[in-house]
């Protein structure tokens, strides 16, 4: 080989290398993963959790419900308020209360699966099927509300 090649090789091989260990090494900087069991809530008392995470998605949906949609936008809003929705009741699911948990979670669970159907449908375009799963999902949130907030804070659709 010529010496040219052979340094062109060399000079290939530990640009090579480098890039590897870059591409696989950690900085401190970097998050790490955190196990299941280090999941925690953030240190607010029910309600302004309830408050700060589902009113103004519930709210902005409400309106959003009350005629089908005429544009992408109108299409894109609804479904991201649901998602918003559907997926603050997987956040219910750390913070269990003292008890009645097994409801606590048949709760979350039926208003994040109701809050999913109202996605599905509205990436169709399915105005009905959305507004029929945004009602079932406000059944599930009121049910909870009803067994424990003593009936206060009852959503309408």
């Amino acid at each position: 080989m010529k010496r040219r090649n052979v340094i062109g090789l060399a000079l290939c091989t530990s640009l090579a290398a480098v890039w590897f260990s870059l591409q696989f090494q950690t900085s401190a900087s970097e998050p790490t993963v955190v196990a299941d069991e280090e999941m925690k809530p953030v240190d607010v008392n029910m309600h302004d959790f309830m408050e700060g995470m589902f009113q103004g998605p519930y709210r902005r949906l409400k309106v959003a419900m009350e005629k089908e949609p005429t544009d992408p936008q109108g299409w894109k809003a609804l479904r991201s308020d649901a998602l918003i929705l559907a997926e603050g009741s997987n956040l219910l699911l750390i913070r269990k209360p003292e008890k009645d948990v097994p409801d606590w979670l048949k709760y979350s669970v039926a208003s994040r699966d109701a809050g999913a159907e109202i996605i599905k449908a509205a990436k169709q375009k399915n105005f009905a099927a959305s507004k029929e799963a945004y009602v079932q999902m406000l059944e599930h949130c009121n049910a909870c509300h009803k067994q424990f907030e003593n009936g206060k804070h009852i959503l309408k659709p």
